[in-house]
């Protein structure tokens, strides 16, 4: 009580007495603060009972107001005090001594708002950056201590500073063989020799002169160090504070971690991938939040729940049960999965690449792959939900980098059968795409379909354009022995010329070569506004249009379903992945048949042997994989790739004996439901109403026979429609105007 008056007398003789020099009241304050120490023997009371809180503020105030007063980058009179009597090095002392109690509280505080007001850049001089980096090592050393608001409040501006400057992180990697704390005196003691000091001569202070002479002196020492022998306290700390019992705690330590990958200082990046624990945090934390979901859970559920941003996800417990088991668990993964995603795309890029590997191999090798490579079904088909949420929202270069070889490997070369189970998982979950559960091989095609739209070159070059790169799918005889082949098909082979289903207007002599469909533009003639590049692609979606018989069609009966519906869908969709791709160097036409080997024996690959598979059997499988196999086929359709385009989308191709293509696939398809269409009685009308039901236009009723094979035939019409409305944007869109 006694205190409090005397700090409430000191304000008003303060005010009352003539204002003296800044230079003088930051002395006579300063001298506030010693003299205590000097005077009282009672070290107990709290801090907030001594005028010392009032001194520091009233420090802050004059160092303020004297920057204003003066000219930008000039230093003043107190600030050289300051610097000169080592005053944050004494108040080190005393927040590490925290004497009295709750003076490490008003250090910090002080510090911040140091750095956090004064413009001029503090960090370079070495009476600022040596304390200021003790001080660090002070933070985060007690889990859920009283200070730690201050603590997290003072890292962050220190990262704030450095974000500002990178450089100065180089005061902050300090040599491992350099530790100048000693253990002797007693902490009492310690403080009254500290604040002595400053006082009684210049043992301690730096020479007189420019505080720049002791920054230029000190710049020279900081990156001559060994980085690999080199501590970054600051990580350390900040690390240690995201473990606080506090969420608002933990925010702030995850984004002062931001800021610091982010620095483009080389040393600092490898220091703090070698030298901290930040690799093995990240991975450890979500490595025991994946293990935290529940064995087994829906697929909808995972894929549904609202996305999560790291930080901000607000919830509510009793609410989440509610919706479904496990969804805490879930955003709770999500989260920490999105802040590492964030890290890494905002690391130094050697910082990233170190962090992604290491992602890769302390959770997706070690947790993930045991969980894809299971027998239960179940299992297989909860980890594969939750993979296909997390490729669904990496967005960081290198992670997805990482993520991608995990999944496909790294091979670059053609693949051959006798390799296709080289990898065992990348085999396994193309395997996964024909499983005997349709559940799992929907869900596996959604996760093929998801990978295929990212931004990575090597997922399409994996899975399918280095099987086609030597283009030796294309028939390499001479003219005169391919008239004996139909269509570059065996004998057996059906013939697109001599189907029925096929006018006159499909012959040879009109088709568009598929090495030609990025290059052909109309001619320039002032009267010749149709381009023959046009009746071209206009056969070419004649084609597929006609593929499937009149009896066989039911989207003419409902309005609204006609082949024009996906033109817009499959312009917006090709536009998009036009702008993934432009970065990548894929050739703009195919490669010349004198470059590539022809005699090299073609294997379509796993992955599009699997699709072609599945393909095969569109009349005998279930509606949803049906969706799910024509979804991934045509997004492989959109992909501006000269080879990929003519392998999928060309149907006049000569293709080598006993090789096949999407068309081809689809033309056996459509051979086998000729034959089957005629034993169903009531083919046309059961077609339309199974249509209806599907659109909603009809009520469920009694189960329709053959409802599989009716199914089948509805997506095999609308997929020919969708692949006709690929092959005329993808033409339109490669063409150049017409003048």
């Amino acid at each position: 009580m006694f205190s409090k008056f005397t700090s409430i007398l000191q304000h008003a003789v303060e005010a009352l007495a003539p204002s003296l020099p800044l230079q003088e009241d930051f002395v006579y304050h300063w001298k506030g603060i010693t003299h205590y120490y000097i005077e009282t023997s009672d070290d107990k009371a709290p801090v907030t009972d001594t005028n010392i809180p009032s001194h520091l503020e009233q420090m802050l105030d004059i160092l303020t107001q004297e920057e204003a007063e003066r000219e930008s980058g000039e230093t003043g009179p107190c600030m050289e005090y300051l610097l000169h009597h080592k005053i944050l090095e004494t108040l080190y002392t005393l927040g590490k001594a925290d004497c009295p109690p709750g003076m490490k509280q008003q250090v910090l505080t002080f510090y911040t708002k140091l750095l956090a007001h004064i413009r001029q850049p503090l960090l370079p001089h070495i009476n600022v950056h040596r304390p200021v980096q003790k001080l660090i090592r002070l933070c985060g050393d007690v889990l859920a201590a009283p200070t730690e608001n201050e603590e997290i409040q003072f890292l962050c501006t220190v990262c704030a500073k450095l974000k500002q400057d990178p450089y100065l992180v180089n005061f902050f990697l300090e040599n491992k063989s350099k530790r100048p704390e000693t253990k002797g005196a007693s902490a009492a003691e310690g403080v009254k020799e500290s604040v002595l000091a400053p006082d009684t001569g210049q043992s301690q202070a730096d020479p007189p002169g420019e505080p720049q002479a002791a920054a230029a002196a000190s710049t020279s020492s900081p990156a001559a160090n060994n980085n690999n022998t080199n501590n970054y306290n600051l990580v350390s700390s900040l690390l240690n504070l995201t473990k606080s019992p506090d969420g608002r705690i933990v925010v702030k330590a995850c984004e002062g971690l931001m800021l610091l990958v982010s620095l483009p200082e080389p040393a600092a990046a490898r220091c703090l991938t070698e030298n901290t624990e930040l690799c093995e945090h990240l991975t450890d934390r979500l490595v025991s939040f994946y293990k935290a979901l529940p064995p087994s859970m829906d697929p909808m559920d995972i894929e549904t729940v609202e996305s999560v941003n790291w930080g901000l996800d607000v919830y509510n417990l009793k609410e989440d049960a509610a919706v479904f088991t496990g969804k805490r668990a879930l955003i709770s993964f999500l989260s920490w999965l999105d802040y590492c995603d964030q890290l890494i795309k905002e690391a130094q890029k050697s910082a990233a690449a170190v962090m992604a590997k290491a992602v890769r191999e302390r959770f997706f090798v070690s947790v993930m792959e045991p969980q894809l490579m299971q027998t239960s079904e179940v299992g297989i088909l909860t980890s594969t939900a939750l993979l296909n949420r997390i490729i669904r929202q990496v967005t960081s270069e290198a992670l997805l980098q990482e993520i991608v070889y995990f999944l496909l490997g790294e091979d670059e070369e053609a693949e051959s059968p006798a390799a296709v189970a080289q990898n065992p998982l990348r085999h396994r979950l193309i395997e996964h795409c024909d499983h005997l559960s349709d559940e799992i091989s929907i869900m596996t095609l959604r996760l093929f379909e998801q990978l295929i739209q990212k931004p990575n070159q090597h997922i399409l070059h994996s899975l399918v354009l280095r099987s086609l790169e030597e283009r030796n799918y294309l028939e390499n005889k001479p003219q005169e022995e391919r008239e004996h082949l139909e269509n570059g098909q065996p004998h057996d082979a059906v013939d697109l010329e001599e189907d029925p289903l096929f006018g006159d207007d499909l012959s040879p002599d009109s088709r568009l070569s598929g090495s030609d469909w990025l290059g052909s533009s109309p001619q320039q003639s002032p009267d010749h506004t149709k381009s023959d590049g046009k009746t071209e692609v206009h056969k070419i979606v004649n084609s597929f249009l006609c593929l499937v018989p009149d009896e066989a069609k039911s989207s003419y009966h409902v309005e609204g379903t006609g082949y024009d519906t996906y033109l817009r869908d499959a312009h917006r969709q090709f536009r998009d992945f036009c702008g993934i791709c432009q970065r990548w160097d894929w050739r703009g036409s195919p490669k010349p048949l004198e470059k590539c080997n022809l005699e090299m024996p073609f294997f379509e690959g796993h992955f599009l042997k699997v699709l072609f598979d599945r393909m095969g059997r569109i009349l005998d499988q279930p509606y949803d994989v049906n969706l799910q196999v024509t979804a991934v086929l045509s997004k492989l359709s959109l992909l501006p790739h000269p080879h990929l385009h003519e392998y999928l989308l060309d149907p006049y191709i000569n293709l080598a004996p006993g090789c096949r293509s999407l068309f081809s696939v689809i033309v056996r398809v459509v051979g086998d439901l000729m034959l089957r269409i005629h034993r169903i009685p009531d083919f046309t009308p059961k077609l339309l109403l199974v249509r209806k039901r599907l659109l909603g236009l009809e009520p469920e009723g009694v189960t329709v026979d053959h409802s599989t094979l009716l199914e089948g035939v509805i997506v095999l019409e609308e997929f020919c429609k969708e692949l006709a409305a690929i092959a005329f944007v993808k033409y339109h869109a490669a063409a150049p105007p017409s003048l």
